[in-house]
């Protein structure tokens, strides 16, 4: 039996869920339940779109995406771990952390009493390499699709020494035009200037965009928005368990020298990540466990 067919045999829900060939032939969970829709590639444990029922999209997946073992899946919400950006000490490794590429396996599909439908997946011991993370760490991943979208990110700590890691949920939102769009929510917050040698700025009002951004948000834990005024919506990005917040648009330069971003696709497209990266990155003790949970709804804009 190949691996599709024995995914549907063992996780399929009737109205809820079932398996399908992603691209590259290998399995994505693809969903449809009487809120949303929304797709889940097995590698990376990566969500690739979600829909609301009479909205639209929610999540952006680059028509260039290249979809291969092994390859980063441009768009959706990849997961950042147990690292975050560039490795502070070994430039070779690959930037953030290898959970991204790796296969994950499920471990529970349910179809919810309200409607909604919830993916379980872990990260499996043999698709984390010794070589770059020696340390006996588990990861899970739970999505939950409704009428909102739910992640939560769970990391749990079996070794007999602390380890600190970085982490983000690396969501790439659909906008109408980033060039006419705002991000609310980081007024007053601190934030390390990628553009600018990581110089240490202060946010005054609301983020916009008129060439490349990418900022790491310190001690930002409030609500932020997409104010859309294109599509006349606002996505309101909720979390607990995650102290920083990315935002992240390439522009005109680096689009292009990136390849997989489409033609003119950095228009469409801003990155609000749900982190813990730099100064916020987080120390566990023997036993411990940490949460990473975000909720995103989509509103009327102003209200």
């Amino acid at each position: 039996m190949n691996e599709i067919a024995d995914l549907n045999k063992r996780f399929a829900v009737p109205d809820h869920l079932c398996f399908e060939p992603a691209p590259d032939g290998r399995a994505l969970a693809r969903i449809d339940n009487r809120h949303a829709s929304a797709a889940v590639a097995l590698q990376g444990s990566q969500l690739l779109a979600w829909q609301p029922n009479n909205a639209d999209p929610v999540i952006w997946l680059s028509k260039a995406a290249l979809f291969a073992p092994g390859k980063a899946i441009r768009g959706g919400a990849p997961v950042c771990w147990p690292w975050f950006g560039a490795h502070a000490e070994h430039n070779d490794w690959p930037a953030h952390g290898f959970a991204r590429t790796a296969v994950w396996q499920v471990q529970e599909c349910l179809g919810l009493d309200d409607g909604s439908t919830r993916l379980s997946l872990a990260l499996p011991a043999a698709q984390i390499p010794s070589r770059l993370w020696p340390h006996p760490t588990s990861l899970q991943c739970r999505i939950t699709v409704g009428d909102t979208l739910e992640m939560e990110l769970v990391t749990q700590h079996q070794g007999q020494q602390p380890v600190t890691l970085s982490e983000a949920l690396h969501t790439y939102f659909n906008v109408s035009d980033v060039r006419q769009i705002s991000v609310t929510g980081l007024d007053g917050c601190d934030y390390l200037d990628k553009v600018d040698d990581f110089r240490r700025k202060r946010q005054a009002g609301a983020v916009t965009f008129a060439g490349e951004v990418d900022r790491i948000y310190l001690d930002s834990r409030a609500d932020c928005l997409i104010l859309d005024p294109g599509l006349a919506r606002q996505i309101r990005i909720s979390k607990q368990g995650s102290d920083s917040t990315v935002v992240w648009n390439p522009w005109t330069e680096k689009a292009a020298r990136m390849g997989d971003l489409g033609e003119d696709g950095y228009l469409t497209m801003v990155c609000v990540e749900s982190a813990n990266a730099a100064e916020n990155a987080v120390t566990l003790a023997p036993g411990d466990e940490h949460r990473l949970q975000l909720r995103y709804a989509v509103e009327p804009l102003g209200t």
